[in-house]
């Protein structure tokens, strides 16, 4: 029998796959693009617990974790993906990834323990897209989802960080990848699930407007991936 869109899909790490993968990916990056450079305000120490959001605008958001996480930050990653997505692309389990049903709340929930439950291994880390969704880039706030709010209230002792993503083409005809890593989210541990969320949203919204600003006029801010 076939698996549905409903049937959870674990992560299943596989360290050969991902260090095959790893020189795949940097090598399609690049080649697609003129440049990948970033911006970054936070690094993880040995011991660190992090969550990472990002804003999602393209098919390219589905490898950047991954090439953070092998150039970077070096943490055992994990990362959300939507279970369609996840039938469609089997091996993405094998770099850390498990699927998440967007459309059944009941679903859902079951990826979410399982995110927090991840969170336990030492030096963890997780992506997380909160948007649910691919949506053209803008630096107008940003709608997420109420997952990340949820995963956040249960790591208590994780750091919450932003990354913004920005792909153009103002300078060369070959698009240009600039991301903005910033600083963690400070936030109370009695905040509702509602003011989480806003907060999330706030932050993720200033750091995108910083970001396209330095991309085009303070590229000097950048160091190349």
């Amino acid at each position: 029998m076939s698996k549905s869109s409903t049937d959870f899909i674990p992560a299943n790490e596989s360290k050969w796959f991902i260090s095959i993968f790893d020189l795949y990916v940097r090598n399609l990056f690049w080649r697609r693009f003129k440049h990948i450079a970033i911006d970054q305000q936070y690094q993880p120490g040995p011991e660190s617990k992090t969550i990472y959001y990002l804003n999602h605008t393209s098919w390219w958001d589905g490898l950047i974790p991954l090439l953070l996480n092998q150039k970077i930050f070096k943490q055992k990653a994990r990362a959300l993906m939507e279970d369609k997505q996840m039938l469609r692309h089997k091996f993405f389990r094998k770099i850390g990834a498990f699927s998440v049903n967007l459309d059944e709340p009941r679903a859902a929930i079951k990826s979410l323990r399982y995110a927090v439950d991840s969170m336990d291994r030492p030096n963890s880390s997780l992506f997380i897209y909160p948007e649910g969704e691919i949506v053209p880039f803008s630096t107008q706030k940003p709608t997420f989802r109420k997952g990340l709010p949820w995963i956040a209230d249960r790591v208590p002792d994780s750091e919450i960080v932003p990354i913004a993503i920005y792909i153009h083409t103002a300078r060369y005809d070959k698009p240009e990848l600039h991301i903005k890593v910033g600083q963690p989210v400070l936030f109370q541990s009695n905040q509702s699930t509602e003011e989480l969320n806003s907060l999330f949203e706030k932050r993720m919204q200033q750091l995108l407007s910083e970001l396209q600003r330095d991309a085009l006029k303070n590229p000097s801010l950048f160091r190349k991936v």
